[in-house]
């Protein structure tokens, strides 16, 4: 079995910044992709950001230039860096592995003055 724990999440200000992590039970390049997704209120878990073995990388259009996912490997950890946050980015953000194959608790990010 897989575990999957995120932190890192909470209240901030909008324009703030947030490192969110998420630690692996093993080692990360036994997954061909890492990710991060959201899902707020009312709609549907959405793609963020992903990180293949190989380190490319992808963003939705909404956080690009803003959210920066990498991977720290002798820790089993992937992270999404989240600067100049908006409320529109409020959600529980997940961490997956594999291709939808194993997801993490979430983390609540709530953006707001």
């Amino acid at each position: 079995q897989v575990q999957l724990v995120e932190s890192g999440g909470g209240l901030v200000q909008p324009g703030g910044s947030l490192r969110l992590s998420c630690v692996a039970s093993r080692s990360i390049f036994s997954f061909n992709v890492m990710g991060w997704y959201r899902q707020a209120p009312g709609k549907e878990r959405e793609l963020v950001a992903e990180l293949t073995n190989g380190g490319s990388t992808r963003y939705t259009l909404p956080v690009k230039g803003r959210f920066t996912i990498s991977r720290d490997t002798a820790k089993n950890t992937v992270y999404l860096q989240m600067n100049s946050l908006k409320p529109e980015d409020t959600a529980v953000y997940y961490c997956n592995a594999g291709v939808h194959e194993y997801w993490g608790q979430g983390t609540q990010v709530t953006v707001s003055s």
